[in-house]
């Protein structure tokens, strides 16, 4: 289907094109921009919300900056859809997200205009100030730095950091805040509350607008030179004390706030800016959705809602042949209800995730159990952590790929001190759609190898509440890990009653000669369909199931490989220091000798695609596992 763009969008290919409008067609060409990214998101999917909202700010950013050479940095990337449309990437916009289309984040690789690779929050300002310090250095006066980042964001400590080392340095640097009050859920925490407050605040809004007509009635570069403007500035500005404003006190000069939906005031306040050199923020606030009534009463639920008739706003549902399985981390949200109600000490916290992780679900029962602490994973953690010293039992719901993020707070702060904090790492393996900055690819490997963890993952729905009602009881005394994919499982009946596993213990599926597989997780289904597969063709593989990779159940391994002299490990993490790689350690330790294949994610970034093209794509689905069954057992594949 073509989704034809407006009149004056269709004949812009480039910010150039963009440049040669009137002020007066601007109105029309976001109208159509926001009516072009409804039309495609509807029909191929992607993340909806974040774009609407910054429609004015993306053409106003073009209009005014030389972009490329001037860089845009957008945090995250969610409302970055503007931004492709705009720079040459209209006709393609249908692939977005798709296999081998464009990746729903910017990318270096994929653009000029795309100046840092993002996907993960609150990167912007330090990438940006980076940028800017290197012009800086090599005489690029003239070039201006943008990071457009979400109030969302600014929670996380990078920002922080980013805005105290800003403030000290002379680099060309502008900082957007774009402040709707949501990043994916609604923005928790007092820095919410201050940007309402500075909002709202009459007092400091008439001295800033007050200095802001007096600076710009002055004939700057004529009769009035620069260096009597800053002394001015830095005079009017000391009529109000820098207590009153978070970004004057970090040396950050502040503007604003302004509406973030009115182009006319965007494009001149940013022409305005273009002209002041140093570090400065621009505040400006908007709506989250704008332009689509739905979207803007219901944030969350259309920050990325899939397909959907833009006429009725009616969501498409996903067709299934069986019975639907609940998704991973709806029988984690059901589950911890179920032990918390029978368990005081338990506790739940999520870095701003409570819909994806499904912890709202406690949030909404048990307030004052639950937590959303803002896009801040490293204080998620030793939060935790803190709370564990107390005899508390926290789940710490965290997505995989942002762990990487608290690693040190793993290490530090929970491992060398022994503390039975549970991690739940959400969207572990190949998340799909949004590429390489959200696999879960990592973390069996970097979880391994710290000393004192307990490393698991579920086979299906009824081990994920097996697991974590043993996590939860008082004989766990580790730090102990549940990793589980993203969305739907393989039980539609899951609620099953509860039951400790012994800690390090696998299980046989499936007793078996020749070959034996051993898988890890999720992964065990592709496995269980491939051994039937093959079990047609006269290939009678055995299967376990071993649930714990660290510690490893060597009785059940002194099985296999007492037993088999093939054997195949299975796992949606990293082949490189991951479960086989345990096994293979443990082959070595004992002086065991077998035909080992490890197979799980390659040693290379997996691009995005939906998951299971990605896992055809590594040959860990049920058909690659299968074919290496048949390699093993001597069969010619490519006969097949």
């Amino acid at each position: 289907m073509e989704i034809k763009a407006g009149t004056l969008l269709r004949e812009i290919n480039s910010p150039a094109d963009l440049k040669n409008l009137t002020r007066d067609q601007l109105h029309q060409v976001c109208e159509e921009l926001r009516h072009f990214i409804i039309d495609v998101v509807s029909v191929h999917g992607g993340h909806f919300g974040a774009s609407l909202g910054v429609v004015e700010l993306t053409v106003a950013l073009h209009y005014v900056f030389n972009t490329p050479y001037d860089q845009l940095v957008w945090d995250v990337g969610h409302q970055a859809y503007g931004h492709k449309i705009l720079t040459g990437r209209r006709n393609i916009f249908s692939t977005n997200r798709k296999y081998h289309g464009l990746s729903g984040f910017p990318k270096r690789s994929e653009s000029e205009y795309d100046a840092f690779g993002v996907g993960h929050s609150s990167t912007s300002i330090s990438a940006t100030l980076g940028m800017a310090m290197a012009s800086h250095y090599k005489g690029e006066r003239d070039r201006q730095h943008v990071a457009i980042i979400g109030d969302g964001a600014m929670t996380a400590g990078l920002a922080f950091e980013a805005m105290n080392h800003a403030g000290i340095e002379k680099s060309n640097i502008l900082i957007i805040l774009n402040d709707n009050c949501m990043s994916i859920d609604p923005n928790v925490g007092a820095l919410k509350e201050y940007l309402t407050d500075i909002t709202t605040s009459q007092t400091y809004n008439k001295l800033r607008d007050d200095f802001w007509k007096v600076l710009g009635k002055l004939p700057v570069g004529k009769t009035f030179s620069r260096s009597m403007a800053s002394k001015l500035e830095a005079s009017l500005k000391g009529m109000v004390s820098k207590s009153s404003n978070l970004f004057e006190s970090l040396q950050l000069r502040y503007f604003g706030p302004i509406d973030g939906h009115n182009i006319t005031k965007l494009v001149d306040t940013l022409k305005d800016l273009k002209d002041i050199s140093g570090p400065k923020l621009l505040h400006i606030k908007t709506v989250k959705g704008k332009g689509f009534e739905l979207a803007e009463k219901d944030q969350t639920k259309w920050h990325a809602p899939g397909l959907f008739d833009k006429v009725t706003g009616e969501i498409q549902k996903k067709k299934y042949d069986l019975p639907q399985a609940p998704k991973y981390q709806d029988v984690f949200g059901y589950t911890i209800i179920e032990l918390a109600r029978k368990n005081d000490r338990i506790f739940g916290i999520t870095p701003a995730m409570p819909s994806g992780s499904s912890l709202k679900y406690m949030m909404e029962e048990m307030p004052e159990r639950a937590f959303d602490v803002g896009i801040c994973e490293q204080h998620a953690v030793t939060l935790s952590a803190g709370m564990a010293t107390q005899g508390m039992k926290v789940f710490c719901n965290i997505y995989s790929s942002f762990m990487q993020r608290a690693y040190d707070m793993v290490v530090h702060d929970v491992a060398i001190q022994n503390l039975p904090v549970i991690f739940c790492l959400d969207r572990a393996g190949l998340v799909g759609e949004d590429g390489p900055t959200h696999h879960g690819c990592y973390d069996i490997a970097f979880m391994r190898c710290i000393p004192n963890m307990i490393i698991s993952a579920p086979m299906n729905e009824a081990e994920l509440r097996n697991l974590m009602y043993t996590a939860q009881l008082e004989t766990t005394k580790n730090p102990f890990v549940i990793r589980y994919p993203r969305g739907e499982g393989v039980m539609p009946e899951w609620k099953t009653e509860m039951k400790a596993i012994p800690v390090g213990t696998g299980r046989k599926l499936k007793d078996g000669k020749d070959i034996a597989v051993l898988s890890f997780g999720h992964p065990g289904n592709f496995a269980a369909a491939a051994i039937r597969d093959v079990r047609t063709e006269g290939i009678t593989p055995a299967h376990y199931d071993m649930r714990f990779v660290k510690p490893l159940d060597e009785t059940l391994l002194h099985e296999v490989f007492g037993k088999f002299k093939k054997v195949i490990t299975v796992e949606d993490g990293t082949v490189v220091g991951g479960f086989g790689s345990a096994v293979l350690e443990f082959m070595n330790e004992h002086g065991y000798k077998a035909d080992l294949k490890i197979m799980g994610i390659p040693d290379r970034l997996v691009e995005h695609g939906s998951p299971k093209q990605l896992y055809d794509e590594i040959g860990i689905d049920a058909n690659g596992i299968a074919n290496t069954l048949r390699a093993l057992s001597g069969i010619n594949v490519a006969m097949i």
